[in-house]
């Protein structure tokens, strides 16, 4: 396929009440185990990128890989940015190829917001690329971006208005959930994501996920979070699987980074096909 608008992968989950899995990827291998998960699981998959990954690579060259490595999978993929409140790094990865941007400028008041929102809205249009929108952070620090302060709500009201005028495609609400690992088992205001569905048709995102119960993603889903973001738990799988290793190999004292590597692919692909599974995703691909 492989690249598909990221309007179309979640419109299409929406519609049919499964979650398209987003992973923030941090490398090649990351990617390349993510997308051979989605292709063993028959699912749409979202490859997102932090800010931090892309100042790492440089744009191009992470687009790059990216690209050659969708170049054979068969199942639909997008390309999206995560949270970035710099106007400059949205512009330059939409220009560079992204599908779908998060704005995230939930630090300016909500009229402001709302104005620049429109803008990165406008400006993706013209490259065929969607946006993310919100208007309350989502408590945690996630890639040296966010704060563990909890946002300030705000009402129904303004949230609706906030999603039809600004014609964001995907909108990610607070409703208790965080980024990281939770401290304890956490209380969500579910009823929030059926409530802007009903008023708005349009895409919840979930944001947080690693930590959530099984039941907690089945019955967000259910409400439409047609996106559920998965951060922490991939680099936690990557990180831990190569620490598991090395100790190992440092007790037998043999180096063999293919093997690392195997060992990091193979804990990605695992962690990746549970959530697919979960959330409803394996077999929806198109």
């Amino acid at each position: 396929m492989p690249v598909v608008p990221l309007k179309e992968i979640l419109d299409r989950a929406l519609a049919d009440r499964y979650g398209v899995a987003a992973f923030n990827v941090v490398n090649d291998l990351s990617i390349e185990a993510v997308l051979a998960a989605a292709v063993e699981e028959r699912a749409p998959v979202i490859l997102q990128t932090s800010v931090k990954t892309v100042r790492q690579y440089g744009r191009k060259q992470l687009h790059d890989i990216v690209t050659a490595l969708t170049a054979g999978v068969d199942v639909p993929v997008t390309l999206h940015l995560d949270h970035c409140p710099d106007r400059a790094v949205i512009s330059g990865c939409l220009a560079g190829g992204w599908n779908s941007v998060l704005f995230d400028a939930h630090e300016l008041d909500v009229a402001e917001n709302l104005r620049q929102t429109t803008e990165v809205v406008a400006e993706a249009r013209r490259t065929g690329a969607h946006v993310e929108g919100e208007i309350e952070g989502i408590q945690g620090v996630e890639d040296d971006l966010g704060s563990d302060e909890a946002s300030t709500i705000q009402s129904l009201e303004v949230a609706v208005d906030f999603i039809k005028n600004t014609g964001v495609d995907c909108f990610a609400p607070a409703i208790g959930n965080a980024h990281g690992q939770y401290r304890q088992a956490p209380t969500l205001n579910a009823q929030r994501v059926s409530d802007l569905v009903a008023a708005t048709g349009v895409p919840m995102a979930l944001h947080g996920g690693t930590g959530l119960s099984d039941e907690q993603f089945t019955d967000l889903i259910a409400r439409g979070c047609a996106k559920v973001n998965i951060s922490t738990a991939l680099k936690e799988s990557f990180m831990q699987a190569g620490l598991a290793f090395l100790k190992e190999a440092e007790e037998r004292k043999k180096w063999d980074p293919p093997s690392l590597f195997r060992h990091q692919r193979a804990a990605v692909m695992e962690m990746a096909r549970r959530h697919i599974r979960l959330f409803g995703g394996s077999g929806r691909a198109w």
